[in-house]
């Protein structure tokens, strides 16, 4: 039997960013997960602090995006693997009201940090940006698959991690402090399954709604853009005259199989905004954990104080991920309370 502190269940953006909690200090742990269906691989990655549909910040936005910023830059080092872009996201006006928008919000001083207010006009010719656009400072993009196959690289060197299945009716409580799954006795268990939550039977009854995002990449030699371009979807610049578009939102299906109708949906939207030629050279779909109320799924199980849950990331997963992960291990290791919002407490009934 090996003993470990943690064993953790999934291996997206939420299990890695807890990973990497225990591994700054100084935990034993062992994941478990197949790869299948990651939302994370599929995610464009972005790190935009503001909801640019209302020029607002999110819950908790500057905080998670200092954090995150300062995450991803020290993760990246350590795995020696270049997986951080500098790049600013154009703000594409769709109206003189919504550029006015614009322009009272940058003088917000919760959005003046991230807002410029000066009309950018650089965005590229084959771009029909008839009212400019407005730059948001600071943004990056992650590539989360190159992060996270280093990192399950590291930890396979190490013999911390399966490549498997889990089997939940195989885990047995043995006291109010330890586990036993199959081979492995644990401390804690940490599940971080994304929608695969579905399957769980100790928490599949927690809201996690889950909504399918599909995104197109396309080749347009011709658009030659260097920043990401925000309409009521994004273009984002991969390089090699590559750009990746989404993503739609789908709330009734829940695979990761694409559709003719999202990608009939994108091409609508992107005919719009350029006028330039392209090509489709691929197509991707996942199923985002999502929640109702827009708030993650973070806490310790009611019946079971040695089961923790870090789930209902959202479209704003990249940069939840650190923020959220450090709460969590704060609260399980030296029991600091966590944000009431965030607490899967708040849905009393659904255990």
């Amino acid at each position: 039997m090996k003993e470990v502190d943690y064993i953790v269940v999934g291996f997206g953006l939420a299990g890695m960013a807890f990973c990497e909690q225990l591994e700054r200090n100084g935990h034993s742990f062992v994941v478990i997960d197949k790869q299948t269906e990651a939302a994370s691989r599929v995610a464009a990655g972005l790190i935009n602090p503001v909801i640019l549909k209302r020029y607002t910040m999110p819950w908790q936005g500057e905080e998670q995006f200092d954090l995150a910023k300062a995450f991803f830059k020290r993760l990246q080092n350590r795995l020696e693997v270049e997986a951080i872009q500098e790049i600013p996201v154009y703000k594409l006006f769709a109206s003189v009201e919504d550029q006015n928008n614009w322009f009272e919000a940058s003088d917000k001083p919760v959005l003046s940090r991230f807002l410029d207010a000066t009309l950018k006009t650089d965005v590229s010719s084959a771009v029909d940006a008839r009212l400019h656009c407005g730059e948001v400072k600071e943004t990056i993009r992650i590539h989360l698959s190159k992060l996270l196959d280093a990192y399950r690289v590291k930890l396979q060197e190490k013999g911390r991690y399966l490549n498997e299945s889990f089997e939940h009716d195989a885990l047995v409580f043995d006291s109010e402090s330890a586990i036993t799954y199959q081979t492995l006795k644990a401390k804690r268990i940490l599940f971080a399954e994304g929608f695969g939550i579905k399957k769980n039977p100790f928490l599949n009854k927690l809201p996690l709604v889950g909504n399918k995002g599909e995104y197109i990449t396309i080749a347009a030699p011709d658009l030659q853009m260097t920043k990401a371009l925000k309409s009521s979807f994004f273009i984002i610049p991969l390089g090699d005259d590559l750009y990746k578009v989404g993503a739609t939102f789908n709330w009734q299906e829940k695979d990761c199989l694409t559709t003719s109708a999202a990608r009939e949906e994108l091409v609508e939207k992107l005919e719009a905004v350029i006028n330039c030629d392209y090509k489709i050279v691929d197509q991707e779909a996942a199923v985002r954990p999502t929640t109702g109320d827009r708030r993650p799924l973070l806490g310790v199980h009611p019946e079971y104080p040695q089961m923790a849950l870090l789930n209902g990331l959202g479209t704003r997963g990249t940069m939840m991920a650190p923020y959220l992960a450090e709460q969590l291990y704060k609260h399980l290791e030296y029991n600091e309370p966590l944000d009431p919002d965030a607490q899967i407490l708040r849905f009393p009934k659904k255990f």
